[in-house]
Parts: structure tokens; sequence; C-alpha cells
């Protein structure tokens, strides 16, 4: 009897240690090597499906590591998988819903794969299987993270100069309320009538800081704060959202629909940050979505700083969505000194483009992959006959 053609006949997972173009500044690191986990689905008939499990800073900005990430795929979830039918991502994502709990980058990975899959053997895009895309592009945003003024206007002249970017994120939190507002504040002037600027505390602030801050930034015409206090105080983000005319972001507060539900019933913020891979897949981070759209609440499009992988496959989520009033951020290939990708994304007139072609529409640049693979080599499962 012939296999089902989307019979999962194999898995495989490479770590990849991608250097970055400069150091990426966060509250609690600083980054200059983003690690993924670069995951492979292989079929009966020859397709195969790509998926990225990425996080930020190692440990330091989640309980998942991309050691962690690849260690669940190939111990709880390539058996629960293997030899099953990759058609049915609903019944995969079930099946690992029943025997995993949280680990939700690890899930993103291979859900995103299954999609890519799907997609790529019906001829379609991702998009068209969530309905089909309302727009082609969003505006993106870049951060500002080597945490020097100078440097962090002559970046972002730049960015002006080449209409790649005019909405600008600034990493903050590590150093004293008062000058980062100093430093924030500066920015803004320099970039004045000609783009916006936001910040990320990343949970660094307490609540005192907070209040002060926030007040100083709202004056110096900052337009929006991301997560400013810890993700698990949400009556002090709700605090901050009725006190604020500046939206309050929330990001490490979500981790799938269901922390979505608790924000906006508890109104911890203005606004959401959807992360595929934070919510743990496309499915979720759509939930995320119409949550955040039924509560009133404002959209945009957060990253895990992944590759052009996870990156493509977000933005067939978010092209097919309600408004991101916010945009995104969707800028980590463009963070990286080498591109994965056989032909990257495009970033063109403040927008990133939604890439064209079946599933999440990229394929893989094999040898810049094997050079920056940690181990030289996967570990691979495989249905023997």
């Amino acid at each position: 009897m012939p296999r089902p053609a989307a019979q999962i006949d194999a898995i495989e997972t490479r770590i990849l240690d991608l250097p970055t173009i400069r150091g990426h500044v966060l509250s609690m690191t600083t980054m200059h090597v983003q690690t993924i986990v670069l995951v492979t689905l292989r079929f009966a008939d020859g397709s195969i499906g790509l998926g990225e499990g990425t996080t930020i800073g190692g440990l330091s900005y989640g309980a998942e590591s991309p050691e962690s990430i690849r260690s669940a795929i190939d111990t709880y979830l390539a058996p629960i998988l293997m030899g099953q039918d990759g058609d049915a991502v609903a019944a995969r994502m079930a099946a690992i819903d029943a025997h995993l709990v949280g680990n939700p980058i690890a899930r993103c990975a291979v859900e995103t794969a299954l999609w890519d899959a799907k997609a790529s053997r019906l001829d379609l895009s991702v998009a068209d299987l969530f309905g089909g895309p309302v727009r082609h592009g969003l505006p993106i945003v870049w951060t500002l993270a080597s945490g020097d003024t100078a440097r962090d206007i002559e970046e972002a002249e730049k960015m002006l100069e080449a209409r790649r970017h005019r909405d600008f994120k600034l990493k903050i939190g590590r150093r004293d309320v008062r000058e980062d507002v100093a430093h924030v504040a500066a920015i803004v002037r320099a970039v004045e009538n000609r783009a916006s600027v936001r910040v990320d505390v990343n949970q660094h602030w307490s609540i005192d800081q907070a209040r002060w801050g926030l007040a100083a930034l709202e004056e110096a015409g900052v337009t929006m704060a991301e997560q400013p206090v810890a993700a698990t105080d949400l009556p002090a983000m709700a605090d901050l959202s009725r006190q604020c005319r500046l939206a309050i972001l929330a990001d490490e507060a979500l981790r799938g629909p269901g922390d979505a539900y608790r924000v906006a019933r508890g109104r911890a913020g203005t606004a959401l940050a959807v992360k595929v891979g934070q919510s743990g897949g496309l499915v979720r981070a759509r939930e995320v979505m119409a949550i955040g759209q039924a509560a009133g609440l404002s959209l945009y499009g957060g990253t895990m700083l992944e590759t052009g992988v996870c990156t493509a496959a977000a933005m067939q989520l978010f092209c097919t969505g309600p408004d991101l009033e916010w945009g995104c951020e969707l800028f980590g290939p463009l963070l990286l000194t080498e591109d994965i990708l056989a032909q990257p994304l495009q970033y063109t007139d403040f927008e990133i483009r939604l890439p064209d072609g079946p599933g999440i529409g990229v394929a893989l640049d094999l040898d810049k992959v094997d050079a920056f693979d940690r181990e030289r080599g996967s570990t691979l499962h495989r249905i023997t006959a």
C-alpha cells in the first residue's frame, strides 16, 4: 500500500549561530550573535517544510533557549510527528498539545514547517490558507540599540535617507532613568517631524520609575512604551495604561491567547505585541490578534529577531489579519551579517513586503546554512522502510 504523499518521513534540526551587524543592547544582555534552531520536515512525496525557533539572548529573555528548543523538538515532538499525515496540521498540533506543556517557540517552529509544506503542496501561500492577504506590505520599525546617542542618531539618519525605516524603537532600561530619558529625547529632537520614536524597557523599571520615566518620555514626544514593568505585574501595567497618554505595549506579558485574554480583561496595556514564536505558532498568534481586536486594543507585529524563515511566516499571517496600527518590527534578517535565504526578503519605501511564492515564500541558501551550523551537522529523525 503506497504511503500518503504528506506522510512525515524525516525531521531535521540544526542550530545556527549568526553574527549581528553591531552589538544589540537590551536591558538584560547585549547580543553579538543570534542563535536559531532551523527545522526541516521532509515528506513522502519529496516536499519539505521550513520552520524556525528563535529566542533572544539565550535564557536571559525567557524560559526557552536554542538548546532547549532543539531538545524539545528532537526528544518530544519528533516521535509524535513521525509517520503522521502532515496535511492534518490541526490534528498534529492537537497531539503535541496533549503531550507538551509550554515551549511555545518549539511548537511554533514545527507548526510553521507544517503550514509551509501543506501550502507548497497545494501551490498556495500560507497567507492563502489563512484567508488570503488584505495587504502586501507593512510599515517596518527599526530598533536603535547601540546605546550611544550619537551613533543611534547617525544610524537613524542613514535609515531615513535610504527610505528603509521612519519609525524607530529604542532599547532602554540598563541605565539610570534620567540618563535614558535624556538619550531618547535627544534622538526624538534629531528626527523630529520626520520619524516616530518609541521605547522598549524590557520589564526593567519599577512602578515608580515607570511613572516618572513615562511622563518624561511623553513630554519628549515618544509615542509608545513597551513592557515598562514586570510581565507578571498586570495591575501596574493597568495603572500605567490609565495614567499615560502614550501607548503602553504588552509584550513579555503575552505567551499566547490565554495571556492576551488576561491582558485585555485587566486593560493591562493599550496595545498587544503579536509574536508568532512567543504565541506558540501562527494559529495562536492569530487568536492573540483576534482577542486584541475584540477588546479594542491596537496591534503591533513583534519579533524575536528571527531570520527570514520565521519573518516570512509572520508576514504570511500579519498580511491576512486586522490592521496593525503600530506596524511591525520584522527586521531580524537586517540585523544579521549574513542572510540564510536564497532570495532575501524585500525592504523598501519604509515597508517589508510579503514574499511571493508557495508556502511561506522563501528558500534556503544551503551554503550559508552549512557555514553557520554550530555542529556542521544536524539531528535527523527518519522513517525507515
